[in-house]
């Protein structure tokens, strides 16, 4: 079976990662962080990811509003800001 090109970029960090699960074990089966880079049937590459509020939201000790969250989407932003090349 064939595949358009992608590639799963896999990040994390500890500072950010580990409240998270401190917070709510489970957050371990969303992180780390993840992009999937592919190309389209037309040639165009694309980014994307879950927004990590959306992706912890369903956990119950895990707040939308922690700070850890706002750090996983700045930390998102910035690298797929910089991988497009819209320093």
């Amino acid at each position: 079976m064939e595949l358009a090109p992608s590639q799963l970029l896999i990040f994390g960090n500890p500072k950010l990662g580990t409240p998270a699960m401190q917070d709510d074990a489970l957050a371990g089966l969303y992180l780390p962080l993840k992009v999937l880079v592919y190309q389209d049937g037309g040639g165009k590459v694309w980014m994307a990811y879950e927004d990590p509020g959306e992706m912890l939201d369903d956990l119950g000790g895990v707040s939308a509003d922690a700070a850890y969250v706002a750090a996983m989407r700045g930390a998102l932003a910035k690298l797929t800001a910089a991988a497009a090349g819209a320093n």
